[in-house]
């Protein structure tokens, strides 16, 4: 992808707000941009699950680069990338994590500040951060640095620390800040007040789920998906599953894309 392929995608973040789904696979990423999405994600969880291994670590880092080097390589929109934590321990790795996505076409990605289910420093976050701007300046990729002081809990005031956090990834180098976890109206409204860049939640994670005309209401610029299409699809095959062999019927085939079409979906 070119730099104005990331120019485009910057921009996005911009406007009005947009929602960008997360592929898991080639055939995912190139059905969600046939629909009409300009960008797409990828996410970590539904290719752990594709590849038959849970979320969170179960994929090394050489295996999802070349995973979403595939997904790039099918579609003509802006592709980010779910890159975890970055795949190493020091922030130099983390650059050089960076720049192999780069190198395969993606114009974004996001960068979690946890590993193993724990928040790191706030100093060691940000130069993570930092080794990431530099490793793609800016123009050419956007950083969507990842807080989760909401999602795994165990911070005093998750308020306050994100919106700390979310300052000093901002000056660090980030282009937006992505807080997951977060399902009450008033506290969305009151981090797109606080953070000073576009913010991103993720839509389907909790149990309260905000549809996204009203996030957008709200001052979210960005809505992701993470695993849920993934979570979706993974449904739907366990449902067929069981009705073969519970009852040996095929009512799940009743408004499945017919044979041909699929094809040529699939075809150049």
């Amino acid at each position: 992808m070119s730099t104005e392929s990331a120019a485009a995608f910057l921009a996005l973040h911009h406007g009005s707000g947009f929602v960008l789904p997360n592929a898991w696979d080639p055939g995912s990423a190139r059905i969600l941009a046939q629909l009409g999405f300009p960008a797409v994600a990828t996410t970590s969880a539904g290719i752990a699950w594709a590849l038959g291994v849970p979320d969170g670590g179960g994929v090394d880092a050489d295996t999802m680069l070349d995973h979403i080097e595939r997904i790039v390589a099918v579609v003509d929109v802006p592709v980010t990338a779910d890159l975890e934590a970055g795949y190493s321990d020091t922030a130099e790795g983390v650059g050089r994590t960076i720049a192999r996505a780069v190198e395969r076409g993606v114009v974004g990605g996001n960068l979690e500040d946890t590993a193993h289910g724990e928040l790191f420093g706030v100093d060691e976050a940000t130069d993570r951060i930092a080794a990431a701007r530099d490793a793609a300046p800016r123009g050419s990729f956007v950083l969507n640095a990842r807080t989760d002081a909401y999602f795994f809990g165990g911070v005093a005031d998750p308020f306050a620390e994100t919106v700390a956090r979310a300052h000093r990834y901002v000056d660090a180098g980030a282009d937006c800040v992505f807080v997951p976890g977060v399902n009450d109206e008033d506290t969305i409204r009151r981090l797109a007040d606080e953070i000073p860049a576009p913010l991103n939640i993720v839509a389907g994670l909790a149990s309260n789920i905000i549809p996204a005309p009203r996030l957008f209401e709200l001052g979210v610029k960005r809505i992701s998906l993470g695993g849920s299409l993934a979570r979706a699809a993974l449904t739907a095959l366990e449902r067929a599953g069981r009705e073969l062999l519970e009852t040996g019927t095929l009512g799940f085939l009743d408004g499945a894309i017919p044979y041909a079409e699929v094809q040529r979906r699939f075809s150049d």
